[in-house]
């Protein structure tokens, strides 16, 4: 499995990332984002929308209190998920992800997905990012 270590030092060097890691999500189908809240999530979201031409930065924003976000591209759909306020399977099952994950083309990037065992087993991808600090963050990307 592979697994790459970036360091990154601002929200802009963040966003870069995210734009380089969309050519080496082209073929997953499910990524887990972990951190902590305010780890920076959706700045990095930011930039594989954009690398899929699917949304400029400025138009990604957190999906916290929609859940999903659907940000349409020409050859990928990246779907933002948030689980975060969600807590039971009924719940979850409510989001539709499964049928999400079996339409070709799409990319599902979830926020919070640990707190469902299942999403640890049907991951491509793992992106985990940690605070070094203000700016400083650590992004462990295992699968890509």
């Amino acid at each position: 499995m592979n697994v790459s270590e970036h360091i990154t030092h601002s929200a802009e060097e963040t966003i870069a990332l995210g734009r380089q890691l969309a050519s080496t999500l082209k073929h997953a189908r499910l990524v887990l984002l972990r951190g902590d809240l305010g780890a920076g999530k959706t700045t990095l979201v930011k930039g594989i929308a954009e690398g899929f031409e699917a949304a400029k930065q400025d138009d990604v924003t957190s999906p916290t209190f929609t859940l999903v976000h659907l940000y349409p591209g020409p050859e990928i759909n990246v779907y933002h998920v948030d689980l975060y306020r969600i807590d039971t399977q009924r719940e979850l099952d409510t989001l539709g992800l499964d049928e999400l994950l079996a339409e070709p083309g799409n990319l599902v990037l979830v926020e919070w997905g640990e707190k469902f065992p299942r999403f640890e087993k049907e991951r491509d991808v793992e992106i985990r990012i940690e605070r070094g600090g203000e700016q400083e963050r650590r992004i462990i990307v295992t699968g890509a």
